[in-house]
C-alpha cells in the first residue's frame, strides 16, 4: 500500500482523483484534478486520475482496486452530493463533505435559509423564480441587487444591477444556468474567504478586483486581482472571523475541508454569501493560497484533504451501512 513516503503518514491505498464531469465548471475541475494528481503521485501516493464524464465509470470505481476518492470536481454532479451519493452506495471513502453537506451547500438558497435561522448574518434576498416574480420585484428590490443562480458555483451566471431596467436581461442570464433565481442585497465593503481544513480556518484572505466584483474572470483569467495575506485585519479581528467562517461551515454540514465566503460592510460587519464544498484546486485557487500562508505548500495541503478520506466506511468493511 503507498503512502506519503513518510512512516508517520497514514496509508491511503489506491487513490482516485475525480475530475471533470459536464458541469458548467468542467474545464476548472480538469485543472484542479491534474493539479491534484500530480501532487498526489510526487508524494509518493498510487493516485490515478479519472473523469467522470467518462462511461464506464461505476465499473471502474466497482472493479479497480481503489481504496478511496479524491473529488476534484467543481459544480453539479460533483459538489452537489450526487458522487458523494453514489461513492457511498460503493463504500468508498472520499475527501470533504457527505451528501447532506454538499447539497445543501451547494444550493445557496437554503443555505442562506439556514444561516438565517441559525442566526449568522447573510445579506436579505429575494426568490424570482419566473417572470411574474421579476416584475413584481422590479419596484420592490432596493438597487444595488446581485442576480445569481442557487446552483452554480465560480460566479457563472451571476450580475451585478444597479437599476430596474438591468433586472430582466440579468435574470434571463441567470436562468440559462438554474430555474431558481436569487437576488441577494448588493453589499459595500470588503471581500474575503476563508479556507477551512479538519476543523481549522486558514489565514483569511482580501479580494481585490478592478472588476464590478469577483467574478468568473477575476478568479480565473485575470492578473489584475489582488490577494492580500495577511489580509490586514487586527489579529483579534481575524480570529473572530475565522471562528464565525468555521460556524457558517458547520451550519450546512459542511466538514473536512473547503471555503466560506464573506463581506465586511462599511460598519465592519460580516455577511456571509456562500460556502464551497469543493472549492478550486488551480494556481489562481484561494485555499492553496491560504495554506501557504500558513507554511503549507501544495503537496501537504492536498495530503491533508486527502486525510479528510480517513475513518469513512469502505468497500471492505461492508460500506456505508455495514
Amino acid at each position: 500500500m503507498s503512502n506519503t513516503g513518510k512512516n508517520s503518514e497514514p496509508e491511503f491505498g489506491k487513490v482516485a482523483v475525480l475530475m471533470g464531469g459536464k458541469s458548467a465548471e468542467r474545464e476548472i475541475s480538469l485543472q484542479s484534478g491534474r493539479a491534484v494528481l500530480q501532487a498526489l503521485q510526487a508524494a509518493g501516493i498510487d493516485a490515478h486520475g479519472l473523469d467522470t464524464a467518462d462511461a464506464g465509470l461505476v465499473d471502474e470505481l466497482s472493479s479497480g482496486g481503489y481504496a478511496r476518492a479524491f473529488i476534484a470536481l467543481h459544480g453539479r454532479g460533483g459538489e452537489d452530493g450526487v458522487m458523494q451519493g453514489l461513492l457511498d452506495m460503493l463504500g468508498l471513502p472520499y475527501t470533504g463533505s457527505g451528501v447532506l453537506g454538499s447539497a445543501l451547500a451547494m444550493d445557496k438558497l437554503r443555505t442562506k435559509q439556514v444561516w438565517e435561522s441559525a442566526g449568522i448574518p447573510t445579506p436579505p434576498f429575494t426568490l424570482l423564480t419566473d417572470a411574474a416574480e421579476v416584475a413584481a420585484s422590479m419596484d420592490a428590490l432596493q438597487y444595488p441587487v446581485i442576480i445569481k443562480p442557487a446552483h452554480e458555483g465560480s460566479s457563472i451566471g451571476i450580475s451585478k444591477v444597479d437599476s430596474a431596467d438591468q433586472l430582466e436581461r440579468a435574470w434571463q442570464l441567470a436562468r440559462k444556468y438554474d430555474v431558481e433565481i436569487i437576488a441577494e442585497q448588493w453589499i459595500s465593503g470588503r471581500e474575503y474567504t476563508a479556507g477551512i481544513l479538519l476543523n481549522e480556518a486558514l489565514p483569511l484572505i482580501c479580494l481585490e478586483t478592478p472588476n464590478t466584483f469577483y467574478d468568473y474572470a477575476a478568479k480565473y483569467e485575470a492578473n489584475t486581482t489582488c490577494y492580500l495575506i495577511p489580509c490586514g485585519l487586527a489579529a483579534a479581528g481575524e480570529s473572530l472571523l475565522q471562528a464565525q467562517s468555521l460556524a457558517a461551515f458547520h451550519a450546512v454540514g459542511a466538514s473536512g475541508w473547503g471555503r466560506v465566503d464573506f463581506m465586511l460592510d462599511e460598519d465592519e460587519q460580516p455577511w456571509f454569501i456562500e460556502v464551497n464544498t469543493v472549492p478550486g484546486l488551480t494556481d489562481h485557487s484561494l485555499v492553496p493560497m491560504a495554506a501557504r500562508a500558513g507554511g503549507m505548500d501544495f503537496t501537504r495541503l492536498v495530503c491533508r484533504i486527502l486525510e479528510t478520506s480517513l475513518g469513512q466506511p469502505t468497500a471492505a468493511s461492508g460500506g456505508p451501512d455495514a
